[in-house]
């Protein structure tokens, strides 16, 4: 007697972009899972919150490492959640117009909170709030 197993999530595409679209969500993910938790270590065991403010995050981008480590970290998790909520537009949005608009809006705020994010990671420059820094502290 063969027991039929419950159907979970979704096949893996046969090809094309759903393919890579699969590929990445799981590659994204591994990667997403290894940044993250090197995020916490260090952000939150490895230094304490008391620790953390303006010039240990400046002192902290004066490395190009770790301006990468956090553009990625930034790149990934935008890139993943997009992926999946275009998933889910795909699969509950059925009208033909309201779905082009969801995805619509969907990129244009991906790609808006990318730029913004990419521009405050690699313009950043600490000497120009210096000023503001010791008048504050």
């Amino acid at each position: 007697m063969t027991i039929a197993r419950p159907h979970l999530g979704r096949e893996r595409p046969s090809g094309g972009f759903e393919l890579y679209s699969w590929y990445f969500f799981r590659i994204s993910g591994l990667l997403l899972i290894l940044l993250a938790v090197g995020h916490v270590v260090i952000m939150h065991v490895v230094n304490t919150v008391d620790e953390i403010d303006w010039q240990f995050v400046a002192d902290r981008w004066n490395s190009p490492f770790w301006r990468v480590y956090d553009w990625l970290l930034l790149f990934l998790a935008l890139t993943h959640g997009l992926n999946g909520a275009r998933l889910a537009i795909d699969d509950y949005v059925r009208p033909h117009g309201w779905r082009v608009f969801a995805h619509s809006v969907l990129w244009t705020l991906a790609l808006l909170f990318l730029v913004i994010g990419s521009i405050a990671i690699v313009t950043f420059d600490p000497s120009k709030f210096e000023v503001v820094a010791q008048a504050g502290g």
